[in-house]
């Protein structure tokens, strides 16, 4: 098959596929806390969700130039969220519909892959709690990348699979997502139930709209 025939779906993770607002909320209050600060406000951390650890938790600093503090948060969100997956009660949820989308993608022959501002451990994590391991075909995470909006993430899937641009969808919740696909070439598709609101994701480039998972398929040719 020609790469020209080939259909890529790029998903992001947190905010797309599950729900992990509520882990990654407490577990940056636990960083900030333990480092004597006074915790961010959660709408602040929610627009963060989607980067790396280290430009998200630059971005909430009282001093983002202050590279010592930087490490010690960076370790200490590190230490929490280790913790946290412990917990017999841990939990990131699937969206609605996630599961269902994804079987009918990969069913569909529609190459799947994800990218995304989480750890490759955390990912992989991610992927076992829910069974998801025949899905994806790439996985990019910033272990081996440049952080979001950086198109490298895309461009290094794209390669891996065999797929071009111009058939390479990129679904995520927040502007990073948009960003970065628009900075790939790809197209840009901007879900409803993430952390960005619609009018943030138009803005930075989103080519579709979704408000739910059945959304999906017919975007990218599957009925």
């Amino acid at each position: 098959m020609s790469s020209s025939a080939l259909k890529l779906v790029v998903f992001d993770c947190d905010g797309t596929l599950v729900d992990s607002q509520y882990n990654i909320i407490r577990c940056m209050n636990k960083s900030f806390e333990a480092c004597d600060l006074t915790p961010p406000i959660e709408n602040d951390i929610r627009n963060i969700i989607g980067l790396n650890l280290e430009e998200a938790i630059r971005m909430l600093m009282p001093n983002p130039a202050d590279e010592p503090l930087l490490h010690q948060l960076v370790a200490c969100y590190r230490d929490a969220f280790r913790e946290q997956r412990l917990k017999q009660d841990h939990e990131e949820p699937l969206f609605p519909g996630a599961l269902e989308v994804l079987e009918k993608l990969y069913s569909s022959n529609v190459l799947l892959a994800v990218a995304t501002g989480k750890s490759m451990r955390g990912l992989k994590a991610v992927i076992k709690m829910h069974g998801l391991e025949k899905y994806f075909t790439s996985l990019q995470t910033p272990d081996q990348n440049p952080g979001k909006p950086h198109p490298q993430m895309l461009e290094k899937a794209m390669a891996e699979v065999g797929a071009d641009c111009s058939n390479t969808y990129m679904v995520g919740d927040t502007s990073y997502d948009m960003l970065l696909a628009r900075n790939a070439g790809c197209h840009a598709i901007g879900v409803g139930w993430g952390y960005h609101d619609f009018q943030t994701l138009e803005q930075s480039g989103a080519n579709h709209l979704i408000y739910k998972y059945d959304d999906l398929p017919p975007l990218v040719g599957i009925e």
